[in-house]
């Protein structure tokens, strides 16, 4: 039995019918690689019931402490059945890639059941009629509570699932499994009233940790200096509203060639830059569109991940949040970059200097009670539409295997990254990237954002903008090399014309210096 933290908590208790706090995909394979080039839906579940050691998430059930005055704990499910967690459906014809992004956004709208474990996967048969892909493929919708995983974590999990090849090897995670009866009301609240004494103590000897803290803030603010453009407050948008129950979904895939293209335009430019660039780019042109656009930069949340390697197989959450300005106000795709290059350059040292991971064991110096009082109490109150939002809309970037993976002995075709809406933050982009592509998708709420496909189409615009932007740098800074060039090869030219002086030779000179001496 564990507990959970401070921030893994926080998930448990936010969710609502509203805001199912659950991260995922949507995964696309072709079953023809498989022995006997097909999969069946007995095949998936023996396979992931030989691959259930790889991640505890899968057995392991959520138990709350009565009126949730201690965070809650983490307990091996005995009565685990896996045909609950699997589940299988198929698309009506033509099977094509809207249906199949409508029938994944309903899917992915439905909450967890928090009684069990918290986890569900979906196949969906029947496409037939998607682009790029083979036909007769199938899908596999994931969905996994945050309280349990974060992108980090559950990318780990994820390759629990897949193979480099389509043998199906068995593999040995060097875990075994043993249920557990849940514990007792009594001993639970015996547990929290000694936490509630002894998290705030720990707390307090944490504290220490963030003495330098404002010299080290001091010394980044010295060095990044932040344009007068990016230091606006955050504009409240179409998407920092009150949450209705129902989601849309889409994406669009790029190949990593040309993301590497726009970086030698744009010298130290990282492919994160990039991403947050094209995303920028998608939401200028989109709230242009519906006459929303606000003077000021948006600014996003962009997670990142403070996971040491020794803790890369635990689940549970590991990260902090950077706030980046993404330059909406400016019309330019290559100013747009060159402003977000800026930006996160000075978060991430903002982020260090913070102490991300100090921070976090603070957060939980906070009894139990008190925390999980005050988070349903703000949702509960609706205060999103009243208060200016934290951030518009938030990038999380979860890099995938760039090599080819198979599940069940079916090739993976395609992969989504799935996020999660919170309260007043109504759109949510994940980028990762799979075997020579990179992938940009979204989720959103459908009345915050009725036309999906009008945003998958932005944000294919704002990357063709920035790949012609790159184009356009990179000529400019040929010009730039030839004028320089020229310059260099005129002044040699001028230089060869100069007569030249005639130069003595010492005894000569030598010679006229004893003369001028005899004749005086």
């Amino acid at each position: 039995m564990k507990q959970l933290s401070a921030l893994d908590a926080m998930f448990a208790y936010t969710e609502t019918a509203n805001t199912p706090m659950h991260i995922g995909q949507l995964l696309i394979y072709d079953p023809s690689t498989a022995p006997g080039g097909h999969v069946g839906f007995k095949d998936i579940l023996g396979y992931i019931k030989g691959r259930l050691d790889g991640a505890r998430i899968f057995r392991q059930k959520l138990v709350r402490v009565p009126l949730d005055l201690d965070h809650p704990y983490w307990v091996e499910d005995k009565d685990f059945d896996i045909e609950f967690h699997v589940r299988h459906i198929a698309l009506p014809k033509p099977g094509d890639w809207r249906q199949l992004c409508i029938q994944a956004a309903r899917i992915y709208a439905r909450p967890l059941d928090m009684t069990k474990p918290l986890w569900e996967f979906t196949v969906i048969e029947g496409l037939d009629n998607v682009e790029g892909v083979p036909k007769g493929s199938f899908a596999l919708v994931h969905k996994m509570h945050h309280a349990a995983i974060d992108g980090k974590s559950g990318l780990e999990m994820t390759l629990a699932l897949h193979d480099i090849d389509a043998q199906m090897r068995p593999r040995d995670f060097g875990r075994s499994w043993e249920p557990e009866d849940a514990p007792n009301a009594l001993g639970l609240l015996a547990k929290a009233q000694f936490n509630n004494v002894a998290n705030p103590v720990r707390g307090l000897q944490n504290l220490q940790k963030l003495v330098p803290m404002p010299k080290r803030l001091l010394d980044v603010r010295k060095e990044f200096a932040q344009r007068s453009d990016a230091k606006t407050s955050i504009p409240k948008t179409r998407f920092n509203k009150k949450l209705s129950p129902h989601r849309v979904f889409d994406g669009r895939e790029f190949a990593l060639s040309d993301i590497k293209k726009i970086r030698e335009g744009f010298p130290g430019a990282t492919a994160n830059d990039v991403m947050i660039a094209v995303t920028s780019g998608a939401l200028r042109g989109y709230l242009l569109s519906k006459d929303d656009l606000p003077d000021k930069t948006l600014k996003i949340g962009a997670p990142v991940s403070v996971r040491s390697d020794d803790e890369k197989s635990s689940a549970g959450n590991q990260v902090t949040m950077m706030t980046v300005g993404v330059g909406t106000h400016l019309a330019d795709a290559g100013e747009r970059l060159k402003f977000i290059m800026d930006e996160t350059q000075r978060s991430k040292a903002m982020t260090e200097a913070i102490g991300a991971k100090t921070l976090m064991e603070v957060s939980g110096a906070m009894p139990a009670g008190l925390t999980a009082a005050g988070t349903k109490m703000m949702v509960r109150m609706g205060l999103v539409e009243t208060l200016n939002p934290a951030i518009n809309t938030v990038v999380s970037n979860v890099p995938g295997p760039m090599v080819p993976m198979y599940f069940a002995g079916a090739e993976m075709v395609k992969g989504f990254g799935m996020g999660i809406l919170a309260e007043g933050q109504g759109l949510f982009h994940v980028v990762t990237s799979y075997n020579g592509n990179v992938i940009l998708s979204f989720l959103g709420d459908r009345e915050l954002l009725p036309d999906p496909d009008n945003y998958a189409t932005c944000i294919s615009r704002s990357f063709a903008d920035l790949m012609a932007a790159a184009v356009d740098a990179r000529k400019g800074d040929k010009k730039k090399a030839q004028k320089k060039a020229g310059k260099k090869t005129a002044a040699k030219k001028s230089a060869a014309k100069k007569p030249k002086k005639r130069v003595r030779s010492s005894a000569a000179t030598a010679g006229r210096v004893r003369r001028k001496a005899a004749a005086k």
